[in-house]
């Protein structure tokens, strides 16, 4: 069989690790096909995400991609964002000029729909880097479009890790736990980056000077982003650099076999404010609950890296 590029749309709240999941994508054309981009709020609130997406694009050389600004609060709740990892803008670090593409008209969440009502059935996968918000609205407002998507791969949650916003939740689902409930609960074929994975992606310096030696604007921009990145981490957790969570998604899109995990069953907790936001990982497979997600544990590191590397290099 000929090798067919995925069909994608990048659900996203950048973030400098979403920006890197961005670029490398758009340096992928081979192996997926950018149909779109839809901001959500999340790191930093929906001005900054959607103005950031088309930073990014613009950083490529993509201003031809699409992007759409899509909810600005979760579903049930009010905003939590994580300005004290990514700054401000959420893309703090070096200077970036303001994006001269426009955003599209419309919502990303009728974007999202339309695409998958208009898409072959089974040829589009949902790539979440944030909250899950415009998701599970979608689901919500259209779920005729559930048994059309191919597959959703997300960065979200933890397990071994613990979370990385409260003890037990990781960010994303944290920030709208009733939303990852919808997707978690919707039968898709779901594949999981939890922190556990992503928490191994971790730059260093040999890693971040291979980003400066491509020697172009793109490399450098995401070394000074990484560099930004990692403060927060290097403070927290005493790690020797930050982890570069979204990525993971898109790289597995690329190399599936980077990673590994369990097929298991995965359950949100909404209704305890000391675990909220939990994703209970079935991982010893203790219940008979079935399972609903691909979870990751481990991840090919070194390969990780010479992939993105070799993919920026190429922007």
């Amino acid at each position: 069989m000929p090798h067919r590029p995925r069909k994608i749309i990048i659900d996203t709240d950048p973030g400098q690790d979403d920006a890197f999941a961005i670029l490398l994508a758009l340096a992928s054309p081979e192996d997926v096909e950018v149909l779109g981009i839809t901001a959500v709020a999340g790191n930093v609130p929906l001005k900054w995400t959607s103005r950031n997406a088309r930073i990014i694009c613009e950083l490529a050389g993509k201003p031809h991609v699409k992007v759409f600004a899509g909810c600005d609060a979760p579903l049930k709740r009010k905003l939590v964002t994580a300005e004290h990892v990514h700054g401000k803008t959420g893309l703090d670090g070096p200077v970036m000029p303001e994006p001269k593409m426009a955003l599209q008209a419309g919502h990303a969440v009728d974007f999202i729909i339309d695409t998958l009502r208009s898409e072959p059935a089974g040829t589009v996968t949902l790539c979440p880097l944030g909250p899950l918000t415009n998701i599970a609205t979608a689901f919500q407002r259209a779920p005729d479009i559930i048994p059309r998507i191919e597959q959703i791969v997300l960065m979200g949650g933890g397990y071994f890790e613990g979370g990385n916003i409260t003890p037990v939740a990781e960010f994303n689902i944290y920030v709208d736990p009733e939303a990852a409930d919808i997707v978690f609960r919707a039968g898709v074929p779901l594949v999981v980056m939890p922190l556990d994975v992503t928490h191994k992606a971790m730059t260093n310096r040999k890693r971040l000077e291979a980003f400066r030696n491509l020697g172009t604007n793109v490399g450098r921009v995401a070394a000074e982003w990484a560099d930004f990145f990692e403060r927060f981490d290097l403070a927290k957790y005493g790690m020797e650099g930050a982890p570069l969570h979204d990525p993971c998604v898109i790289a597995y899109l690329i190399k599936p076999e980077l990673f590994t995990g369990r097929h298991i069953n995965v359950e949100i907790e909404v209704q305890s404010e000391l675990t909220m936001g939990m994703t209970v990982a079935d991982w010893w497979g203790v219940t008979d609950r079935a399972a609903n997600a691909l979870f990751m544990g481990s991840i090919d590191t070194e390969g990780f890296f010479a992939l993105l590397t070799e993919r920026l290099g190429r922007l």
